[in-house]
């Protein structure tokens, strides 16, 4: 029996060359699979811990914001309360956004839960953005901060850059995430940590 290879005409009827041709055919076709499924691997290891660099990083900003606001509660609440709205919105704001901000850091921190996590930091840091872009461009009559910690000591314009770098960190976030999701189809929700 013959069979063509490229240009090549083999006997495979011959032992040492059907032999030498199944290696052949196993090390050229199963290669490529081979390779494939370890650089896959490879890159879905990478991309899972690039995603938990990325999470920790959200998770450290909202931690430390969520608790500087709750230890520092007095100050906090007085800073929400300068703000330019109204007492109400004020005093319920206090209550919520560290509460808020620790809650998504408690969704980063686990796989199952990350997507929300990242959902939910995109969509906070977008109306945090937007009230800073707004006091930036001079649209409030007096400039209030209410930020915790080392965050106080940044212009407004640092704020806007560092929101939307960590806007920017939650869109990659999310991304990543919806790609191992894309990885684990078969993996139940409730398994995966």
């Amino acid at each position: 029996m013959e069979t063509v290879v490229g240009w090549w005409i083999v006997d495979v009827n011959f032992p040492v060359v059907h032999g030498c041709f199944e290696i052949v055919c196993i090390l050229y076709f199963d290669f490529d699979r081979i390779v494939g499924n370890i650089w896959e691997n490879q890159v879905e290891n990478d991309m899972k811990g690039l995603n938990k660099v990325l999470a920790s990083i959200l998770i450290g900003i909202f931690g430390y914001t969520g608790f500087e606001k709750l230890i520092r509660f007095k100050d906090s609440r007085r800073a929400f309360h300068n703000q330019t709205f109204p007492a109400e919105l004020a005093e319920l704001l206090s209550y919520s956004i560290p509460v808020v901000e620790l809650l998504i850091a408690l969704l980063l921190l686990f796989s199952g839960t990350r997507w929300w996590g990242y959902l939910g930091s995109i969509l906070l840091l977008a109306v945090f953005i937007t009230y800073v872009g707004l006091i930036w461009v001079g649209a409030f009559p007096r400039v209030p901060c209410n930020c915790a910690g080392i965050l106080e000591s940044l212009g407004w314009a640092e704020h806007f850059f560092l929101n939307l770098i960590c806007i920017g960190i939650g869109v990659w976030g999310l991304r990543l995430e919806a790609r191992n999701e894309k990885f684990n189809v078969s993996t139940p929700l409730n398994t995966r940590i």
